[in-house]
């Protein structure tokens, strides 16, 4: 890869992860509700997520993915499903305290994720970083040695600020009226988020 197709990569990828979404959305959650230093399992699981994705669409497997519509309506049905069922829960719980101690760690990683995996929507960025920027005359896995640490660096750093924002957030409005409001906020995405998907139509592979 070479350095200006890098520089490209690097720039669309922040656009890619910064642009908010349900981990996004998830991140802030557990950032409002949860000590730092375990909302940050969050961002962990976002990262074992993309790492995961990354070898996968190196492999090749998320254009077999985009390339099977039946696939692709059960996961987006089931992603969605989820992501409703989420915002739907949290529009209940809003005016509930946080249950900050409650949620383990394990459960925690776990739930972040599934939020990050159900998603079928982030196979067509995934798919479209390496079928606009990886170069066929040059092997995958030498590319790979920069492709995933760019991806996973700008990921978590993009990750950990949503964290980071929910904290402060999540202090700010601590025992306030407006707490309720941001969660019921956070609930309505995820819910719109879940519309969205589900509606969605499958990424094309390019070739």
């Amino acid at each position: 890869m070479s350095f200006d197709a890098w520089t490209i990569f690097a720039l669309f990828w922040v656009v890619f992860v910064t642009t908010p979404g349900p981990n996004a959305v998830n991140c802030i959650s557990n950032g409002m509700s949860l000590p730092l230093s375990k909302a940050m399992l969050g961002v962990l699981a976002i990262l074992t997520q993309a790492s995961a994705f990354l070898i996968l669409s190196a492999l090749g497997v998320t254009a077999l993915i985009a390339a099977s519509p039946t696939g692709f309506f059960i996961a987006k049905l089931v992603g969605a499903g989820f992501l409703i069922w989420l915002g739907l829960r949290g529009w209940m719980n809003a005016t509930k305290p946080a249950p900050a101690s409650e949620r383990p760690a394990r459960q925690v990683y776990l739930h972040a994720l599934a939020v990050a995996t159900i998603n079928p929507k982030s196979v067509a960025g995934y798919l479209a970083a390496f079928s606009q920027f990886v170069q066929p005359d040059v092997p995958i896995w030498e590319q790979m040695m920069m492709i995933m640490p760019t991806a996973l660096v700008i990921t978590m750093f993009s990750y950990t600020g949503f964290t980071v924002l929910g904290a402060v957030m999540g202090k700010a409005a601590l025992g306030a009226v407006f707490n309720t409001w941001v969660r019921r906020a956070m609930a309505g995405c995820f819910i719109i988020y879940g519309v969205l998907l589900g509606t969605s139509t499958a990424p094309i592979a390019k070739g």
